[in-house]
């Protein structure tokens, strides 16, 4: 059946409780009770459970789905290697250096068929999908679509960010259309394919805690940052199909995989608040400064996954779109800073307002814990030149920081295998001068 991709359904908000029908089966859901005797169409019902059966009522995450044959009717797992998926931090040593990625390589179809699965690559990361503590960063670098095969990530959420190219992701709930400039959460446990039409290339962040929540608004009230009304849900769709077919298994770092006879996508109806979403950075409403001083990047969260301690984050999502700047006697850039927490920096596309030239869109960056960073010397220079009027920044651009309080580790591919580390980045600040001119 082909899909219009490009004008599919969604229902909207975030974290709502939803209920979902594939339109060739109406009434499809049970009526008044989660697991009659017999579904409607003669489906079986399986419930996913996001969160503990007894988590408070305002943080039970939970999904019934209502499909052709359960999940559970495959054969036996088995393991498979992956030389660029990794959570051993142990593998080689720890670097507190400034480190920047040139736009890491998008294989030609011509020399190696690789799709989203196949590509993905751990850049850094820290702490252990066994323990249920951490994250981790990988890229992904594909030319080819996951046909007959899907991924299913037992350890965490991921949060995908499409830099270039779109993403086409059909997921047990329904599909997506995924574009740069929007990104998409899938949860832990919930199946997934990726098509592409293109090569294409971006960023994962995959969390291991918890799941991912729009950050508190405290003072600046209920209107502003990511509004919960422009995030979207797939509606349900489901495919009758019998084949040869894969889904590849994440667990405790380890890829394992388990062969049926149909596609896994095969789910006709669905209620819950556990389902996949995605989001158009562009609908992000920023909030800044308009007297004085440069504001912390967390007014620019999109979305966090909280730590047991109050306030502070697994991982937040930060971006930096296009806005106006309109502070009087400041220096507007970034300031330098040292920081607990470890930031990697992505570009979507333009240029980065700090570093405006070797910073490039696809590549990376990562300032560590309590290693200091800030503007390049021609930045500095600028900027406390710059007539202090309203303008517009970042217009063009899009960049983003994916900010945790672990402390990454790097990886050996990230180092050295992928060859885009930017060995001169520390070269960038090598021309800041004194300007200090002593008592009078």
């Amino acid at each position: 059946m082909q899909v219009d991709w490009e004008h599919l359904k969604y229902l909207n908000g975030f974290g709502n409780h939803f209920s979902s029908e594939d339109p060739r089966c109406p009434n499809s859901l049970p009526k008044d009770q989660n697991t009659p005797q017999v579904c409607p169409y003669g489906l079986y019902a399986e419930q996913l459970s996001g969160t503990a059966f007894t988590a408070p009522r305002e943080a039970n995450q939970r999904i019934w789905f209502y499909r052709i044959l359960p999940a559970v009717l495959h054969e036996p797992f088995s393991s498979i290697k992956s030389e660029l998926l990794t959570n051993r931090w142990d593998l080689s040593e720890p670097n507190p250096n400034q480190t920047r990625w040139k736009p890491f390589l998008i294989p030609s179809v011509d020399d190696e068929k690789k799709n989203f699965l196949d590509s993905l690559a751990t850049v850094c990361g820290a702490g252990d999908p066994c323990s249920r503590h951490g994250a981790s960063i990988s890229i992904y670098a594909c030319n080819s679509s996951m046909d007959n095969r899907a991924f299913c990530n037992a350890d965490g959420d991921m949060l995908i960010v499409p830099q270039h190219g779109s993403l086409y992701i059909t997921t047990e709930c329904g599909r997506m259309l995924v574009k740069p400039q929007e990104i998409c959460v899938i949860q832990q446990g919930i199946r997934f394919s990726v098509a592409v039409d293109q090569p294409s290339r971006g960023y994962v962040l995959e969390v291991f805690d918890n799941h991912f929540c729009l950050p508190s608004l405290g003072p600046i009230g209920a209107n502003g940052l990511a509004n919960p009304r422009d995030f979207e849900t797939p509606a349900a769709w489901y495919e009758d199909r019998d084949c040869d077919f894969t889904v590849v298994h994440k667990y405790q770092g380890s890829l394992f995989q388990s062969l049926q006879n149909h596609s896994c996508f095969d789910v006709v109806a669905w209620h819950g608040n556990y389902a996949p979403y995605k989001y158009d950075l562009r609908k992000f409403v920023v909030i800044n400064s308009v007297s004085v001083d440069h504001l912390d990047p967390s007014i620019f969260t999109v979305l966090t996954c909280p730590s047991s301690k109050p306030g502070t984050a697994i991982a937040d999502f930060v971006i930096f779109p296009p806005r106006w700047s309109v502070q009087e006697h400041t220096f507007r850039p970034p300031y330098y800073h040292r920081n607990c927490m470890s930031e990697f920096m992505g570009l979507i596309t333009g240029k980065y307002e700090a570093k405006e030239e070797g910073f490039q869109a696809g590549g990376a960056t990562l300032h560590s814990c309590m290693t200091p960073h800030g503007p390049d010397a021609d930045c500095f220079e600028k900027a406390t030149k710059d007539e202090l009027k309203p303008m517009r920044i970042a217009e063009g651009s899009l960049a983003f920081m994916f900010e945790s309080s672990l402390s990454f580790a790097l990886t050996t591919w990230s180092m050295t295998t992928c060859q885009r580390v930017d060995h001169d980045y520390f070269k960038c600040w090598s021309s800041l001068v004194k300007h200090f001119t002593g008592p009078k």
